[in-house]
């Protein structure tokens, strides 16, 4: 609904379909897609940002997604979408004490996922349940042509095939 984003996204995906405000998105009735990829806003998450977390009302975005993820699953007998991808600042390991990327384990796998011992989540991991894998890790964007540092962390979850460390963690010379 951004008309700054709206205009730079029609210049580089010109068939992309905007549909508008999340909140009013019913992931039922869109059409299927294989993958789903969403950053909620980082202003609540962020080391530098207004501390709410995923309770704030821009970083809560995330859950708007989520919903949307379920919905579409529902109503393609859990086809759609194959995989889901959010990016987000590595605050977000943090934030809340933590319990804010618990949150976000929880939500994707629809599980209860515990905090690790240490009280500190690990720059790289993954939860694996019955139905599927949910994988992360922190991403440096200077590796991709931009001259400044700014990690961000990228969680995959794969709904079938299981093929995520192949993407994600596949080792490479920077």
């Amino acid at each position: 609904i951004e008309r700054a984003a709206i205009a730079i996204s029609k210049k580089h995906f010109p068939k992309m379909e905007h549909l508008g405000a999340i909140t009013k998105i019913d992931g039922s009735q869109i059409e299927p897609v294989h993958v789903v990829t969403f950053g909620s806003p980082c202003q609540d998450l962020s080391v530098a940002g207004r501390g709410k977390g995923l309770d704030g009302e821009r970083s809560g975005l995330f859950r708007e997604a989520v919903r949307i993820i379920r919905e579409m699953r529902v109503a393609t007998d859990r086809v759609y979408p194959r995989f889901a991808l959010w990016e987000n600042v590595p605050g977000a390991f943090s934030s809340n004490a933590g319990q804010d990327f618990r949150a976000v384990l929880e939500e994707l796998a629809e599980a209860e996922d515990p905090m690790p011992q240490s009280g500190k989540w690990a720059t790289a991991g993954m939860v694996e349940l019955r139905d599927r894998r949910i994988f992360w890790r922190v991403l440096d964007a200077q590796y991709w042509g931009v001259p400044q540092r700014r990690k961000r962390i990228f969680l995959v979850t794969d709904f079938g095939n299981k093929c995520v460390p192949e993407i994600l963690f596949k080792p490479e010379s920077v």
